[in-house]
């Protein structure tokens, strides 16, 4: 009888393949194994999906997702201005509704009942996947194999590894738990656990220590257009190659790091450290040119429109009714986002030095106190005394304010 199907998120790691083992094995499933590539340091991943089926699975793909990445998910995080938390740019939350769509579409293409992660049931991962799944398609089963097998510790996975033909690692594994892609990269776990280590100096490698980068200052101009970056130092350039320019450049100069302190998900606080100079470098460029295209009360309300996206997104509902709401606001907001800003890097700091766009509401008549103002003094009493109307009769009525 020909026996039921799982896809399975495959990175090529010791945890996934005990996981594609495992739904071999305890659960007599054929397996589909699918390694997405959004930009994370892999050098090979035809060498991930020859693993995975050296291990025994049906099929396996490895797909680019880069420029789907970045145009369907960063494009909306900039506009969003996505920072969880006001510093966390959200790099894996944003990955995960991408790698659950094509989960989808690979289930739906080989006829699969399920779909299966290797997340554990302490971090956020799994609310992030598994709801992006059930939103897609709520009548695909999901099977968390971490959550159920009965291996209490790295020990007996590994045990269990040999036992049923998985590769195990000849080296100890690395004391961290990393993610990366495009975005940045997250640290955690090992001596971070405890918040008042110091971290250690080689949990980094996109960011230089701030006494070994350069001395010198390096300026780069970032063009935008409807919100989004098209340009950097005048030569237009695709989203993708313009992020890894900019991690390189940012990198450089030792901008971009995160030590923090985060609110999970599932109820916890973590200790995080990120390295995310590109998108620390554009968020902060994108938030700069606002300042100058968008009217006061817009930016005001989009202030707090950016911090339910962010959590709305950290939360795993990207594919939900008030996300698709938010992205509407952001989308008009960014109609005249559309300018060049420019900025400076210098030992791990990035300072905005200038800003220019057509359609500035930025007006130097308006704002010089110099001979050339043509702001209207005599109007200013009226608007007062209008403003300070309430305040007026408030403190008539009811007594003075106290001091």
């Amino acid at each position: 009888m020909e026996k039921e199907r799982v896809v399975l998120a495959y990175s090529g790691g010791l945890d996934t393949s005990v996981c594609l083992k495992w739904l071999m094995v305890e659960k007599n499933l054929d397996v589909i194994a699918i390694t997405g590539n959004v930009g994370q340091d892999e050098k090979d991943l035809a060498e991930i999906k020859q693993k995975a089926l050296d291990l025994g699975c049906i099929a396996a793909d490895a797909v680019d997702m880069r420029d789907e990445y970045a145009a369907d998910f960063l494009t909306y995080a900039i506009k969003a201005n996505g920072l969880y938390e006001n510093q966390y740019p959200l790099l894996s939350a944003l990955s995960r509704p991408l790698l659950s769509k094509y989960m989808v579409e690979i289930a739906h293409q080989y006829g699969a009942k399920y779909i299966a992660h290797g997340c554990t049931g302490k971090g956020n991962d799994q609310v992030r996947f598994e709801t992006s799944i059930r939103a897609l398609d709520p009548s695909i089963t999901i099977l968390a194999p971490v959550r159920e097998w009965d291996l209490h510790s790295r020990d007996d996975e590994m045990e269990w590894a040999r036992a049923n033909g998985v590769p195990v690692p000849t080296t100890n594994k690395k004391p961290y738990s990393i993610d990366d892609n495009l975005w940045g990269r997250a640290i955690e776990c090992g001596v971070l656990e405890n918040p008042w280590n110091e971290p250690p100096d080689d949990i980094w490698t996109m960011t230089a220590e701030v006494n070994d980068a350069p001395d010198e200052p390096e300026s780069v101009e970032i063009a935008f257009e409807a919100g989004v970056p098209v340009a950097l130092d005048g030569q237009e350039i695709g989203l993708v190659d313009l992020i890894i320019k900019l991690n390189q450049i940012a990198g450089k100069h030792g901008f971009g790091r995160l030590d923090m302190i985060e609110n999970r998900l599932v109820g916890v606080k973590s200790r995080e450290c990120y390295e995310t100079p590109a998108a620390s470098t554009i968020i902060k460029a994108h938030k700069a040119l606002e300042t100058i295209c968008l009217d006061r009360e817009t930016m005001h309300f989009k202030h707090v429109v950016e911090q339910q996206w962010a959590t709305c997104v950290y939360y795993g509902q990207w594919y939900s009714q008030l996300k698709n709401s938010l992205d509407a606001f952001c989308q008009e907001t960014q109609k005249f986002v559309t300018g060049t800003v420019r900025l400076r890097f210098h030992k791990g700091n990035c300072t905005v030095t200038g800003l220019k766009s057509d359609y500035s509401l930025y007006d130097y008549g308006l704002a010089s106190y110099s001979a050339d103002d043509t702001f209207d003094h005599a109007a200013a009493k009226g608007f007062i005394d209008l403003s300070s109307l309430p305040f007026v009769v408030w403190s008539g009525k009811q007594g003075p304010a106290s001091c």
